[in-house]
C-alpha cells in the first residue's frame, strides 16, 4: 500500500529494538529490521512476521549504510521514520558488576580506546545513519526521526549531587549519550524549517543485553516511550526529550 509508513529501525535485532520493531508492525508499519548481523536480523524479523524485513546495516561501516539506503530507496523510495536505537553500553566490563566496572570507568581511568569504540557506534554511528538516511526522509510527506538516549545523559539532571545516578556519571556510556543528546539538537536545528520532526527518547532502566540484564523495566514498558512518539502523527511535536509517558527531560 502506498500510504503505509516505511519505518527503519537500527539495532532491532534483539531488546528495546525488537520490541519498537514488533510493535509498529502491529500498528500498521512497515518496517527494516537493522542489525549489524544479518541472520539475527533475518531471526528478529521472521518473529515479528509480516511486515518485517532484515535489512544488514552496520552504523559504524558506511559501506552497509550507503547498500541499506540503496535497497531503502529501490524498494519504497522514501523513508518515513527513522528510530536510531542501536548503541552499546562498553567493551570492557566483562563479568564485572555494574558497581565494579564504575569504578574503572571514571574520567582519570577509562580507557580511551573503549571511550572511541562506544563513542563510534553510539554518537558518530547515529550521525552516520542520519546522513545517509535524510535524502530519504526528504522524500516523505510526514517523516520524523525518534534518537533513542537516556536519562543518564541529561547534563542537567546528572549535575544534580542528589540524583541518583550522579556518582556513576563517566565518559564512557553515560557522556556518549550526552553528546548523542548534542547532535539530536543539531538535527533539530537543521530541519527547523522543514517539516522532518526529531525527537530524543529515554526508554526506562530495562532489562536488556545493554546492561547486563540488570534494568528493573520490562522490555516492554521500556519500549513504551519510543513507540508513543515514533507513532505520533503529523500534527505531533517536535524538539522533545521525554521518558514515558510523555515526562520532559531536562537537557
Amino acid at each position: 500500500m502506498p500510504n503505509e509508513r516505511v519505518a527503519l529501525v537500527t539495532g532491532a535485532n534483539q531488546g528495546v529494538g525488537f520490541q519498537v520493531a514488533k510493535e509498529l508492525v502491529a500498528n500498521g508499519v512497515t518496517v527494516f529490521v537493522g542489525s549489524r548481523d544479518f541472520e539475527r536480523g533475518k531471526t528478529a524479523a521472521e518473529e515479528i512476521g509480516a511486515g518485517a524485513t532484515a535489512l544488514q546495516i552496520d552504523v559504524t561501516d558506511r559501506v552497509s549504510l550507503d547498500a541499506a539506503a540503496e535497497r531503502i530507496r529501490k524498494e519504497f523510495g522514501r523513508l518515513d521514520l527513522l528510530v536510531n536505537n542501536a548503541a552499546i553500553s562498553n567493551t570492557n566490563k566483562g563479568n564485572l558488576s555494574l558497581e565494579e566496572y564504575f569504578k574503572i570507568s571514571r574520567a582519570s581511568n577509562a580507557p580511551l580506546d573503549e571511550i572511541r569504540a562506544v563513542w563510534e557506534t553510539n554518537v558518530f554511528g547515529a550521525l552516520s545513519v542520519y546522513q545517509v538516511m535524510l535524502p530519504l526522509l526528504r522524500e516523505s510527506s510526514d517523516a520524523r526521526i525518534v534518537n533513542v538516549s537516556s536519562g543518564v545523559g541529561s547534563l542537567t539532571t546528572n549535575a544534580d549531587p542528589n540524583f541518583p545516578s550522579h556518582a556513576s556519571y563517566g565518559p564512557i556510556y553515560p557522556a556518549s549519550k550526552a553528546a548523542l543528546n548534542a547532535m539530536t539538537l543539531a538535527m533539530m536545528i537543521e530541519l527547523e524549517s522543514t517539516g522532518i520532526k526529531v525527537n530524543l527518547v529515554s526508554p526506562a532502566f530495562t532489562k536488556t543485553n545493554l546492561n547486563g540484564y540488570a534494568g528493573t523495566e520490562s522490555v516492554e514498558d521500556g519500549s513504551r516511550e519510543v513507540v508513543r512518539v515514533a507513532l505520533l502523527g503529523p500534527d505531533g511535536p517536535t524538539g522533545t526529550f521525554t521518558r514515558w509517558e510523555n515526562t520532559t527531560i531536562p537537557w
